[in-house]
């Protein structure tokens, strides 16, 4: 089992010295939780902030030290300059208002980013210290931005993980922040970039399409050399433990505590004071159901609990201010001598504390005005085992990604979530319990433990560094060590194919036998390619088909005398030797004209694109577009055509500077079923191709069958070749093996 080596800005514990005697005890949160079980099984090292150690003596430093080492904790020390630059002014002065989308709280940041960058370069250098070859290292959040790539220049054969537990703002506002691409540039250091939901991840590729120029394959994108892929994992709380509590009888004998006289509900708030949690939206609101529905006074009471957060900073301060006001002010304008509206708690409460909060309320309000996650949402949902209480769920917090069955709220429409909340307080039994397993359902099927070994199984499973060709920094030895283990994988697998009693070759054309030229019909086969491909159809139990993305009249135009096999069109069209010309049954979608018109908008938009159109498939080409406005472009048409084209039944694929739009089922699949049921149990399949159409053949392949991919990029395939010239010379010795 390979280590972990974690990274966090805190360490999961709290240090505490009295008499002498230093006690290091474990947080309970949600990541220290979640991580507890991969740190502990692997004999992993955690690296953080140990908390502020200020009270300690000089003599007491080495045993608190010793105490962290003995738990694998790792501790970086960070003077007052250092936390006030670092912490308080860079991460949550700049990084959490912009990331949160709360622009007016940005602060200044031209001195606090020197001292950010100084801090996330010890972090890395701390990890670098402690990473042994092997070791996962998995970063964590937004004070440490930087680290993975400060890690990858001090060890570059590391295999890095990031995740942000934040919301990642539209390329718009992160646009705003100093610094940005320099912020991208860290993160971009990791091999998987880790977020909690898929539009958190479209930000971030769209801010390093809009700020760097690279655009992102659905899960990935090229960075220096490596494929950098990204991932949605959304993050759970440790659902068995909290329902564990709900049933102990010491929560039960706290809920019959807190339980409202009879005929009265209870509504609950839990939220760290905080200016993205949205409490004074959700006391207005609270504040005009009571107006709008004045029945429920007397009947109703929101208990709301506020931990004190950032106290010394002026923005919390002014909030708290504020909510105060509030509580006032609906408390003096509906309370009674027997009845007081909202009792407001400003502390903190332990887990047995929250989880009777929670098994004592009828209905839960998660109202935030921006959260990343929001794990309260899921704390509920995991503490209710009775199956019943409602969850009201802001929008925009993240678990509303994922926890359907919750009543969700805009936070900013106050009369909207006035009328939510009575909703909620008028739901009938049946639907409350209806809602409530299917939440608990997700809650426990993906809880903390699941995120954690998802993402770690992920990054396991990542490619690292391509070393197979070497690096422009590798040492020269290190390169040829590569190349010859590279070029023993090739001749083992041309062995084996050159082995087969019969074998079946399927070749793609562009990217794969000939290189791209900027107009596709410039694109023909040159001598020495038709001399290639005639000499492996006249090897001895061998057929060769190709299949192509192009019209059936360019491959009749160039490879009609060839004695192969013709698919074209991604398998629209086939043609056997000796055989005529055969179509599937697809026929041209619905609104194709529509589509092609909104292509060609686009086209006219960026210099040198053009729109191509086959049967049944549009193809958008922009090889001749300037890089990155091109790119640009494009990723505005595939968000647009995938809102246009939603229920046409249509796939957009995009390609090696091109997007493609096809019929949905229509691929390259379809050529392999066909040739495949042609061809004897007994064949070995060869396929060679280059991009995500080819993805689709390897798919297909039979069982005994070899996938060849050139170039770069992520693949199923078994052996990659980089180039055009590679695949030609793999070909060429295969055919001289008789």
């Amino acid at each position: 089992m390979q280590r972990i080596l974690l990274v966090s800005n805190r360490l999961p514990v709290t240090v505490t010295t009295e008499g002498g005697l230093v006690e290091v005890k474990r947080s309970l949160g949600g990541l220290a939780t979640g991580l507890a079980g991969p740190h502990e099984r692997t004999g992993g090292v955690w690296i953080g902030w140990p908390g502020a150690l200020d009270g300690a003596k000089p003599e007491e430093r080495p045993a608190i030290e010793r105490a962290l080492r003995a738990q694998r904790l790792v501790p970086i020390e960070l003077s007052k300059a250092e936390l006030a630059g670092f912490y308080e002014g860079f991460s949550n002065g700049v990084l959490w208002p912009l990331f949160h989308y709360m622009l007016g709280h940005v602060g200044h940041a031209s001195n606090d980013w020197d001292t950010y960058v100084a801090v996330n370069r010890r972090y890395a250098e701390l990890a670098a210290a402690e990473w042994k070859p092997g070791d996962l290292v998995w970063v964590h959040d937004y004070q440490l931005l930087l680290v993975s790539g400060f890690l990858r220049e001090l060890v570059p054969d590391a295999r890095i993980g990031f995740f942000l537990h934040i919301p990642f703002p539209s390329s718009a506002v992160f646009r705003g922040l100093p610094h940005a691409r320099d912020v991208l540039r860290g993160v971009l250091g990791a091999d998987l970039i880790g977020f909690h939901t898929a539009s958190y991840l479209r930000h971030f590729a769209g801010s390093v399409l809009r700020l760097l120029g690279v655009s992102a394959e659905v899960d990935r994108l090229p960075w220096k050399g490596r494929d950098v892929h990204l991932g949605v994992f959304p993050m759970g709380v440790d659902a068995l433990r909290f329902q564990e509590l709900a049933r102990s009888e010491v929560v039960r004998t706290h809920v019959r505590e807190l339980r409202p006289r009879p005929g009265e509900q209870l509504m609950l708030g839990i939220d760290r004071l905080d200016y993205t949690k949205g409490l004074p939206r959700r006391l207005r609101a609270f504040e005009r159901m009571l107006e709008l529905h004045p029945e429920l006074r007397e009947r109703v009471r929101l208990i709301q609990v506020a931990v004190p957060s950032r106290g010394g900073v002026g923005a919390y301060q002014e909030l708290r201010e504020r909510v105060d006001g509030l509580v006032g002010r609906i408390n003096g304008a509906f309370g009674t001598p027997s009845w007081t509206p909202v009792t407001y708690l400003q502390r903190g409460f332990d887990a047995a504390g929250v989880t009777a909060l929670c098994c004592a309320a009828d209905v839960a309000l998660v109202t935030p005005i921006r959260d990343g996650m929001n794990l309260v949402a899921k704390e509920f949902v995991a503490c209710r085992h009775d199956e019943d209480g409602v969850l009201v769920l802001s929008e925009l917090a993240g678990a509303a990604q994922e926890l359907g069955d919750a009543l969700t709220v805009n936070p900013y429409d106050v009369d909207e979530a006035a009328e939510v909340y009575f909703a909620a307080l008028r739901m009938p039994k049946e639907e409350r319990r209806r809602r409530m397993r299917a939440m608990r359902e997700r809650v426990f099927t993906h809880d903390v433990h699941h995120w954690a070994a998802e993402f770690l199984e992920h990054l396991a499973g990542v490619e690292g560094p391509d070393i197979a060709r070497g690096t422009p920094n590798e040492p020269l030895g290190r390169a040829d060590a590569s190349q010859s283990s590279a070029r023993r994988r090739e001749d083992e697998a041309l062995s084996r194919v050159a082995a087969a009693r019969e074998l079946v070759i399927l070749l793609d054309y562009d990217g794969t036998l000939r290189r791209f030229e900027v107009e596709p019909g410039l694109a023909a086969p040159d001598p020495e390619l038709l001399e290639l491909l005639e000499g492996l159809a006249r090897r001895e139990r061998t057929e060769v088909h190709l299949v192509s993305g192009r019209p059936r009249a360019d491959l009749d135009r160039w490879f009609a005398r060839l004695s192969a096999g013709l698919h074209a069109e991604h398998g629209l069209w086939s043609r056997f030797p000796g055989e005529a010309w055969t179509r599937a049954r697809f026929s041209v979608p619905r609104h194709f004209d529509r589509i092609a018109r909104l292509l060609q908008q686009y086209a006219e938009r960026v210099r040198g694109a053009f729109v191509e159109r086959k049967d049944v498939t549009l193809v958008f080409h922009w090889r001749a577009a300037a890089l990155e406005f091109g790119a640009r472009q494009v990723n505005e048409l595939r968000q647009h055509l995938s809102e246009v084209c939603s229920g046409l039944g249509v796939q957009l694929l995009p390609g090696d500077r091109v997007l493609e739009v096809r019929p949905a089922g229509l691929s390259k699949a379809l050529a392999a079923d066909r040739i495949a049921a042609r061809s004897s149990v007994e064949a070995f399949f060869l396929a060679v191709g280059d991009d995500r159409t080819d993805e689709d053949l390897f798919a297909a392949l039979p069982e005994r069958a070899l996938g060849v991919h050139v170039g770069g990029g992520p693949t199923r395939a078994t052996l990659r070749l980089s180039d055009v010239g590679e695949a030609r010379a793999f070909l060429r010795r295969l055919s001289e093996r008789k």
